[in-house]
């Protein structure tokens, strides 16, 4: 097992190198003033590279040497539930230990709660690093993001009273939204706030289900605050401490992520916060929230894959068939490479939409402190703003797709010992399977995405990526990405043009053609920086072009008939 999972890691070494954020840390700094209080921020860009590499490498250590080892055991042991209490897994309360001892918890928090003001960017390449260490644990972990949706909507005596200890590693998070009744459509929550006069607080009544790591010491919850409504308008969040008031009724028992708890929650009369204002719970805070989740699984998705492809890679090197090593078999090398090229491509495209997000983040707040903006600051805002929401959910949807295609892969690659619990790539399997379902399943992210693709929100995008100079060498990758962008238009304008139905009927592909598409000239561009990675810039684009050509086709056919007649063909067997 190597010993250190970033300095492993050549691809997302090269991603901390690549990744122009100099605007975004500059004004996340305020222009690298707060060193002048907090002698750990940094003074310059330089310096902020050196300390995230710092940061990375002192957590790739970790992963590596105490979590990855116990990963297994986290798993086969679980998270349980006795006399009404949720316990960790040993191993899980193990790799908190470490995380908090490292002083790695809440980082993306401000200087001033005991935070190191980290970039989404960052947070998600420790995500994607903890993940492939042990993806249960991870999801523990990373709830301590809820902590930045505080610092963003609560207000200042929350955030004194709460933030400091998120940093400190005191307390853990949950985000309590979906209940029995109200799972993708979260308009229809009837958990209910109420106010107390008396006592001057909310109360908060009703059950949660699915909740990840539901028995956290801090919650922020999703509840009617409004009596008369019955959508998304009544809605308001709220800030829950842990008290006896909060029933763990029960912990599902889960084909994955065993090593993180899944609580069904019962409030009665449970006194809570206000988080902002009311209304504005589902519309704005809960979107915020879920977003930042999105983003958060789909660097999940990518850590699962890189560790599965990672054991494949291994396996098909050391298991012997007919004389060789299985690697040598052309059919077991290219899963092994479209393996590699999947999960590079989602990396690239998961680092470019954390970049937009970063920028729009560090941009707003710059914005609102700022008597006089500059036009130019706002005109930029509103771009990252439309880059960020469109190209968000298809991150996620691709990157856990993605994630899912790699495990396929990778229990294949190792026949029949991959499907016994001896081996990782079992439990990566089992883990992979939820990235896609949670945080909004793959078909909604599909419906957040497609509008925004039939209505051409990224052309500026590609248009600025295909007027770059990438040099003779690249021409032929280049032509080819030209093409596809030409057959994904031609697709979007056709689609279009057809019965709304028929649209939602054929949405998947054309988001799979958009996200195909983005991935290659992102993996063109990183080609051109770095002549290693032609090499999967043309397994990747060779892996795709050709799906995409029928992928056109479907889509230009746009044949209505199994909708038309989907009740007597689905019923048929009945």
């Amino acid at each position: 097992m190597a010993d250190n999972f970033f300095l492993d890691n050549l691809d997302l070494q090269y991603h901390l190198q690549q990744t122009d954020l100099r605007q975004v840390v500059a004004l996340k700094e305020k222009n690298y003033s707060f060193h002048e209080k907090y002698p750990a921020a940094p003074r310059h860009y330089a310096d902020a590279q050196d300390n995230y590499r710092r940061i990375l490498t002192v957590l790739g250590e970790l992963c590596a040497t105490r979590l990855a080892p116990r990963a297994a055991e986290a798993d086969e042991e679980g998270a349980q539930l006795r006399d009404g209490k949720v316990q960790y897994a040993a191993a899980t309360q193990d790799a908190l230990a470490a995380l908090k001892q490292a002083d790695l918890m809440g980082v993306m928090l401000p200087w001033a709660y005991g935070g190191m003001n980290l970039p989404e960017t960052i947070f998600l390449m420790m995500t994607e690093m903890l993940t492939r260490a042990d993806a249960g644990s991870m999801t523990v972990y990373g709830l301590l993001e809820i902590a930045q949706s505080i610092a963003e909507f609560g207000d200042d005596e929350i955030k004194a009273r709460v933030l400091p200890r998120f940093a400190r590693g005191e307390i853990t998070g949950a985000m309590v939204l979906t209940e029995p009744d109200a799972g993708s459509d979260l308009g229809a929550v009837q958990t209910r706030a109420t106010y107390d006069e008396a006592a001057q607080v909310w109360r908060i009544n009703g059950v949660k289900r699915f909740i990840t790591n539901g028995c956290a010491d801090v919650a922020v919850v999703l509840a009617r605050s409004e009596p008369e409504s019955n959508d998304a308008r009544g809605l308001s969040l709220f800030l829950v401490e842990k008290d006896d008031s909060v029933v763990i009724r029960r912990l599902e028992h889960k084909m994955g992520m065993r090593a993180s708890p899944t609580c069904e929650v019962q409030y009665n009369h449970t006194p809570a916060q206000l988080i902002g204002k009311r209304r504005f719970g589902l519309i704005r805070y809960a979107m915020a929230l879920m977003n930042g989740a999105r983003l958060a699984v789909a660097a999940q998705a990518v850590g699962i894959a890189e560790a599965a492809y990672r054991e494949a890679y291994k396996y098909a090197h050391a298991r012997v068939q007919f004389n060789q090593p299985i690697c040598n078999f052309p059919a077991v090398t290219r899963m092994l490479l479209s393996m590699r090229g999947e999960i590079e491509a989602t990396r690239a495209l998961m680092y470019e939409v954390a970049r937009w997000v970063d920028l729009e983040n560090a941009l707003a707040h710059h914005i609102a402190a700022t008597p006089k903006p500059d036009p130019a600051d706002r005109q930029l805002l509103k771009r990252a703003a439309r880059l960020a929401e469109a190209l968000t959910p298809l991150v996620k949807y691709y990157a856990t797709e993605m994630g899912n295609r790699v495990c396929y892969k990778a229990m294949q690659v190792h026949g029949g010992v991959g499907y016994m619990r001896e081996f990782n790539v079992e439990r990566h399997f089992r883990d992979i399977r939820v990235t896609n379902i949670y945080e909004g399943t793959s078909q909604l992210q599909v419906v957040a995405a497609i509008g925004k693709l039939l209505g051409h929100s990224l052309d500026d995008l590609l248009s600025e990526w295909a007027a770059q100079e990438y040099g003779e060498e690249l021409a032929p990758l280049k032509h080819q990405i030209v093409e596809a962008t030409e057959l994904f238009n031609r697709s979007a304008d056709h689609l279009k043009e057809c019965p709304t139905e028929v649209i939602d009927y054929y949405a998947s592909d054309l988001v799979d053609m958009a996200t195909q598409v983005i991935n290659s000239w992102l993996l063109l561009q990183h080609a051109r920086a770095d002549a290693k990675k032609k090499s999967i810039a043309q397994v990747y684009i060779g892996d795709q072009l050709p799906r995409m050509r029928g992928i056109v086709a479907a889509v230009q056919s746009a044949d209505a008939s199994p909708l038309q007649n989907r009740d007597t063909i689905l019923a048929s067997e009945f």
